[in-house]
């Protein structure tokens, strides 16, 4: 079963903010501009107090003329136009630089997803990568197109801002930093419980979004075998628990806004009983007072903010814990340095005491494959038979690839696997798998998938024609749209049939050296399948060809076959010489016949 999170190592915020420095680096200079934008609108939010201070002090308190009285509200008006006109800059300077990097960090994620091996997915769930990629990625830019900023700005207002205090009042001042002790006790507090809650939260989330995804794929599942309510009570308890978190989360952030609030609120009142203490004896001017108390409610706006904006921060450095653990997870098939060059001949399959074992949570490790030895001739087709869990399916991953072998040696055109470059290894092949998988676009897009992308319009249309023609799949002329029809998410809106069907026309389409198909017969019916077969003869003629037999009609299909039992090749030969030497394979093909038997039952209308 897949692993549902992953386990990043907890790392300091200045860490995960210095791996992030590359990423920012071609944006500096913007971000930078947007920076000095936010922070003279900053420091001329500051402004207004002094201006109101001189305003109380000279115009007012002196029977000042009214002209100056105009000039003060000139100025008054004339910065709060320039703080709007910063305030809008800024967001013109790092908006488009921020969702840039959000995109770019997105691809690459994208793209280091589909270099990693098939163990690393095997192991994750998708709601989990899903959510890394998108809601992750959304938080990095919100917080530094607003959050790291605006955490900065709003630190050096409060320190500008405090300045202005000790100047218009060191006593008052003092009062007000006195306050800030408290608040500095609970951030640490903060910091520790509001960064494990936060991880907790967007793990869960990404459970929900494998949930969610899913229900949607086993759908047709769910309701044949009538879960649905079970499969709801599941879902319900995970949502459930998200909001507990979530719950927990806001709480925790609302005790610590509760603090920033209402301890600086608190001190303010008792510099009000000192302000008018220290007015009355002379010690401070009613308009220091006033820019005192002015400065205090410039100062409200960033000192609350700061709760939020630290929150926001924490949350993003979990998001990038995140996305660095898929992006740190090693991809170990790879393409060598310098690929060997095959020296033939062309479409040769040999494997030489191949060993394989698939690893399990504990690290152990769990062997279906000991000492494989098997070689098919170029242009031969063999059948793979055994009984279940022998290790068929996993065999044939070996070949294009998609997993390494522990011991032994897999190769193709009398080249190991491991010195060939992975695309063109790939690209010389296909594969039906027997587990169909379609993508969310057009029958043709589907089937010609691997097809050669230099090929003009008119041969590219005639190799789909040719593939739907040799796998039965002439019904796609029938579909609303013909062959631009959208199939839908994994081809949900077809027959079991049907998608097996343009499975194995794609695999027909790559017009691949070597073919590798694991049942892809297996949801056809008898009068379907002998036709495809019948075409199939003369299709793979040239072609390598390796296929997993559950049928008796498919190993009739192949020049020879190989009987696998217990992660060996027990014996090669043809069908007939099997059958009158091998015990056991007679028994495997006496199985096959009854499991075709009840599948026929079964897709017999």
């Amino acid at each position: 079963m897949k692993s549902m999170r992953g386990t990043a190592p907890d790392t300091s915020l200045r860490t995960t903010l210095r791996r992030l420095g590359p990423f920012v680096r071609p944006i500096l200079p913007r971000l930078l501009v947007g920076f000095l934008c936010a922070l003279s609108a900053g420091l001329v939010a500051l402004a207004i107090p002094q201006v109101l201070s001189w305003l109380v002090n000279t115009v007012i308190a002196r029977d000042g003329a009214s002209t100056q009285v105009w000039m003060a509200a000139g100025i008054l008006t004339a910065l709060g136009f320039l703080e709007a006109l910063l305030f809008f800059l800024r967001r013109q300077f790092v908006l488009a630089p921020a969702a840039r990097l959000e995109t770019q960090m997105r691809i690459r994620f994208y793209t280091h997803l589909q270099h990693l091996p098939m163990a690393f997915h095997e192991r994750w769930g998708s709601g989990q990568l899903l959510s890394r990629s998108m809601s992750d990625l959304s938080l990095l830019r919100r917080w530094l197109a607003f959050g790291a900023m605006m955490l900065v700005v709003d630190t050096v207002t409060v320190v500008v801002g405090i300045g202005l205090m000790v100047y218009h009042s060191p006593w008052l001042a003092l009062l007000y930093l006195i306050g800030a002790i408290p608040i500095s006790f609970r951030a640490f507090k903060f910091r520790n419980n509001f960064r494990a809650v936060s991880r907790l939260s967007q793990d869960q989330a990404g459970d929900l979004a494998t949930a969610v995804e899913e229900s949607v794929h086993g759908i047709r599942v769910i309701k044949a075998f009538g879960r649905g309510p079970h499969v709801y009570e599941g879902f319900k308890n995970q949502a459930e628990a998200l909001r507990t978190t979530e719950l927990s989360k806001a709480r925790t952030l609302s005790g610590f806004l509760t603090t920033v609030v209402a301890v600086p609120e608190t001190f303010l009142g008792m510099g009000l009983v000192l302000g008018l203490a220290l007015c009355a004896n002379g010690s401070l001017t009613v308009g220091s007072l006033v820019a005192y108390f002015a400065t205090a409610a410039v100062l409200a706006r960033p000192v609350e903010g700061m709760g939020m904006l630290l929150g926001m921060t924490l949350t993003t450095k979990t998001a990038l814990d995140r996305h660095f653990e898929v992006m740190d997870a090693k991809n170990h098939l790879t393409s060598p340095q310098n690929p060997g060059t095959p020296p033939g001949p062309a479409g040769t399959v040999e494997l030489r005491h191949v060993r394989f074992t698939y690893p399990d949570e504990t690290g152990n490790a769990r062997p279906v494959l000991a000492d494989i030895n098997l070689s098919l001739r170029p242009g031969e087709t063999m059948a793979l038979v055994g009984m279940t869990g022998c290790g068929k399916s996993t065999l044939l991953n070996l070949i294009p690839r998609l997993h390494d072998v522990n011991g032994g040696s897999v190769l193709v055109d009398g080249l190991d696997v491991r010195e060939w470059d992975l695309e063109a290894l790939r690209t010389a092949m296909a594969v039906a798998f027997e587990d169909t998988t379609l993508f969310s676009t057009s029958v043709r897009d589907n089937v010609l998938l691997g097809a050669d992308e230099e090929l003009d319009q008119g041969r590219r249309d005639a190799l789909l024609e040719s593939a739907l023609d040799v796998a039965q799949a002439q019904f796609a002329h029938e579909l609303p749209d013909g062959v631009d029809t959208l199939i839908g998410e994994e081809g949900l809106s077809l027959s079991g049939g049907q998608r097996q069907r343009l499975a194995l026309a794609r695999a027909i389409a790559a017009q691949p050296r070597i073919l590798i198909m694991d049942d892809p017969l297996s949801a056809l019916d008898v009068r379907t399948e002998e036709a495809v077969t019948a075409k199939l003869r003369t299709v793979l003629e040239g072609t390598t060809t390796l296929v997993v037999a559950h049928r008796p009609s498919t190993v009739m299909l192949a020049d020879r076959v190989a009987l696998m039992r217990d992660g060996r090749i027990e014996s090669v030969g043809r069908h007939s010489d099997l059958l009158a030497t091998s015990e056991h394979y007679r028994y495997v093909i006496a199985s096959l016949e009854d499991e075709d038997a009840e599948m026929d039952a079964e897709i017999r209308p």
